[in-house]
């Protein structure tokens, strides 16, 4: 499961306002430029990323597996067409190479979700953008990086729980149909058990937050971050 992980590398003891610029800069660079040449620049930023933040790569991939389906799916449907040639290997060539920048970002952003805690991410977001919108921003992240793992981890309960009781002989559309039911019904409880302790807490608008300060460490984080970004306009 992607969630923070407490460690001592470079990557936790980084601002987290610095690893989100890092985090926009290569999203923008990654969509812009789609060359064999900046792929493999992008592959090996991506892979010291992983490396400085200690993200097992293969625990990354298996927790995105759902999502690898989709993007390996993406360039056969894409190549695809409804008259002769009947497949264009051209079309599918250029959504696999938007489908591998795809990946690229998700990897990147699981350096910053294994290495940031949740606390520090809504700090970031609500000093960054002033006001309610900040506010209202920063909350719903928070609440997305707390509520999901706990979902995720419902889905999986749901999902041995059935194996149990032999549901696995039952055929696929029965069984995506229970495990979404019964996920939707779990997702519902969850939330309104969220409201009632948010409500029973006196839940705050700006709570008080940690308090974040830029390091030397940050210096070179913040200027690749804006290399980056600014590769995305060449």
């Amino acid at each position: 499961m992607l969630t923070y992980k407490p460690d001592q590398t470079i990557a936790h003891r980084l601002d987290p306002r610095s690893k989100l610029a890092v985090q926009l800069g290569f999203a923008a660079t990654a969509l812009a430029h789609t060359s064999h040449r900046a792929l493999l620049a992008l592959s090996l930023v991506c892979a010291f990323v992983l490396f400085v933040a200690r993200v097992p790569l293969f625990e990354t991939l298996y927790a995105y597996r759902f999502a690898l389906v989709v993007l390996a799916t993406a360039p056969l449907i894409a190549a695809v067409t409804l008259g002769p040639p009947w497949f264009d290997a051209s079309d599918g060539l250029a959504s696999a190479r938007a489908s591998y920048r795809v990946l690229l970002i998700l990897l990147v952003s699981t350096a910053y979700v294994r290495s940031t805690p949740v606390r520090h991410s809504r700090a970031a977001i609500q000093r960054t953008v002033p006001g309610k919108p900040g506010q209202v921003l920063g909350i719903g992240v928070a609440l997305v990086f707390r509520f999901l793992p706990v979902l995720q981890g419902d889905l999986r309960t749901i999902r041995d729980a059935m194996a149990a009781r032999l549901g696995t002989e039952r055929n696929a559309l029965e069984r995506l149909t229970t495990i979404g039911l019964l996920g939707l019904t779990r997702m519902f409880e969850r939330a309104d058990r969220l409201s009632l302790a948010l409500r029973a807490r006196c839940f705050a608008w700006n709570p008080t937050l940690p308090m974040l300060s830029f390091s030397r460490l940050d210096v070179p984080v913040v200027i690749g971050a804006v290399a980056l970004a600014l590769t995305a306009f060449l």
